[in-house]
């Protein structure tokens, strides 16, 4: 499946609800070029899953951008994507990571933090939380964080290989306990049998009904509508000038004669903006012109 997508559920005689997120394309488009190291990449991958997961709870327009940072060979996974499901990421490690445990790949131990920030047009600043990294997987990271944002008994199981990335939600929603005392445990006791296979090869239905064929029988489920995910960094040249106005001309003139010309590295969508002395030469003949109008 080279599709990617966010796909929600609900065991309607459960009140336990989850998603099933799968990342072809996207996930392929967003490793182009960056030569990641399979460690780096597998823990970069599951990531961008979860953000999906999470961005594909916004109710309205808005950024969802996750940092995990610590000291580890492994400094930084950063992703985000907005409502509409467009997301880019990017993840900075050593020159060589071998393979380990997730909390020494990440420097969890070593005051590395989950950093969560949402940013919403009316809204004067982001909302940011800082949470420790507490789990052995990306999947438990993500597991703990969501069940201490949103107070509700949570699981997250993920995948990732070089053609997809995937992950499986499951969260036990408030009436659970009188629909079926034993319904939670059962669930996640099912999925916890699940393969990394079967993550990143089944569609949506057959995974459910691999994992839970008797209880969807029984007690019904109801599955939503997939809602796509695109890998989105379009360029954006007007942004990069305003910050070489930003310099000054002066500043700008003082890098122009060591350098020959102004290269703004765009780290998270892997591209180089270059400036030549021209180009500089008209940003601010422009604003400058502006300024004495």
């Amino acid at each position: 499946m080279s599709g990617s997508y966010v796909q929600r559920f609900i065991f309607e005689g459960l009140d336990i609800r989850g998603a099933v997120v799968h990342l072809g394309d996207a996930w392929q488009q967003m490793q182009a070029g960056r030569d990641y190291q399979p460690t780096v990449a597998q823990l970069l991958g599951e990531t961008a899953a979860v953000t999906a997961l999470i961005a594909g709870q916004l109710k309205q327009p808005g950024r969802l951008t996750l940092q995990l940072r610590g000291n580890g060979p492994v400094q930084l996974l950063v992703m985000d994507c907005n409502e509409l499901l467009q997301m880019r990421g990017m993840a900075r490690s050593n020159p060589v990571v071998l393979a380990a445990p997730v909390p020494e790949l990440l420097g969890a131990h070593q005051g590395g933090q989950l950093m969560m920030s949402l940013d919403m047009p009316e809204a004067r600043q982001p909302y940011q939380s800082f949470v420790p990294m507490v789990g052995d997987s990306i999947a438990a990271i993500f597991e703990h964080y969501l069940e201490q944002s949103e107070q509700q008994p949570s699981r997250l199981f993920a995948a990732c290989s070089q053609e997809a990335a995937t992950c499986l939600f499951l969260q036990k929603l408030p009436e659970a306990n009188h629909h079926d005392q034993d319904g939670w445990q059962r669930i996640t006791q099912l999925a916890a049998t699940v393969k990394p296979a079967e993550l990143l090869e089944l569609d949506t239905e057959s995974l459910l009904s691999r994992l839970f064929h008797e209880d969807m029988s029984e007690h019904g489920i109801r599955l939503y509508d997939p809602r796509p995910v695109a890998y989105h960094c379009p360029e954006d040249r007007n942004k990069v000038a305003d910050m070489i106005r930003s310099l000054g001309h002066a500043d700008a003139e003082t890098i122009l004669a060591e350098h020959g010309e102004i290269v703004i590295r765009d780290d998270i969508c892997n591209r180089d903006y270059h400036f030549s002395a021209d180009d500089v030469a008209a940003l601010f003949a422009v604003s400058e012109g502006k300024a004495l109008h």
